[in-house]
């Protein structure tokens, strides 16, 4: 069966997914997508790049974060997923395949928007996996909003809270825990480049995000850990089921790209696992575009 390393054409490797318009209430549930996004469960082939590692990965019971953990978890890494309530049965989907590949394999169901709960899942993390030298921060919220005066305070607060503030929030939490050579990757976004004009607030919170590892990425330099940006471009998974985008983006979701079809979540990962791993000990606030072809600054 091929695997991330299959030599062949990148713009045809996946199908186009050409999703039927459908909706579920925030924050939807990966299984109960038309198509089910592909996160490398058949595919992803770890050769050992961080074995004995150890991983919180934020947003990991779907999409981009589970695609993570499971290529972590092949890799060597044990893992930590921090994932809503609701989410549970996608959670429960991930750690499977992390307990599969033989790594301990954690869920943390907290609302990560509170700072309180930010700091608590950190401590949790760090104790249930005996320690900390990997943190992925890339849970985020997404609801599409056409008109800036329909866009309500309460919304435009808590996305930057989930997408923002708990960044922050937990990054602070987990470098006390964070030894010289550890990792920590923020997920940003095309959107930080070329905002879509319905995602004002999503949009601003993935410049945001963008910005702020850079500096941080400076201040933590003589620490020895380094921090670094994956941006993704259109790639499926349930926040565009769930408000991310309208009907009409939805219909059309595979024409963004130069490549003319999504990205899927197991094409996003081999970027974190890169920036995870120590043969990337030279890149530190590097922001890294997968986003099938599409040019940014």
């Amino acid at each position: 069966m091929a695997d991330q390393y299959t030599f062949d054409n990148p713009v045809t490797r996946y199908a186009r997914v050409e999703p039927p318009v459908q909706h579920q209430s925030e924050p939807g549930v990966q299984g109960e997508m038309t198509p089910v996004p592909d996160l490398g469960e058949k595919t992803y082939r770890g050769t050992g790049r961080l074995t004995g590692r150890k991983a919180l990965i934020t947003g990991g019971d779907s999409g981009i974060g589970g695609a993570v953990a499971i290529a972590f978890a092949r890799e060597g890494a044990d893992v930590a997923i921090v994932h809503l309530p609701d989410e549970q049965a996608d959670a429960d989907h991930v750690l499977g395949l992390v307990r599969e590949a033989g790594r301990t394999g954690v869920s943390i169901a907290t609302d990560i928007s509170d700072a309180a709960a930010c700091r608590a899942l950190v401590a949790e993390a760090v104790e249930a996996l005996g320690g900390l030298d990997i943190l992925v921060n890339n849970a985020g919220k997404q609801v599409a909003v056409d008109r800036v005066e329909d866009l309500s305070d309460e919304q435009f607060e808590e996305t930057f809270r989930t997408n923002v503030f708990a960044n922050f929030w937990i990054t602070k939490a987990a470098l006390a825990h964070l030894p010289a050579g550890a990792s920590i990757i923020n997920t940003a976004s095309l959107e930080a480049y070329k905002p879509a004009p319905d995602r004002l607030d999503y949009a601003a919170t993935k410049a945001a995000v963008n910005n702020l590892s850079k500096g941080l990425a400076q201040q933590l330099a003589p620490r020895g850990i380094r921090v670094n940006v994956v941006a993704p471009g259109p790639t499926w998974s349930a926040l565009q089921v769930s408000g991310g985008v309208s009907d009409e983006q939805m219909t059309a979701f595979d024409d963004e790209s130069t490549y003319q079809r999504a990205g899927q979540p197991a094409e996003i990962a081999p970027a974190f696992v890169f920036l995870a791993s120590a043969e990337s000990s030279y890149v530190s606030g590097e922001t890294l575009n997968v986003n099938g072809g599409m040019v940014t600054p």
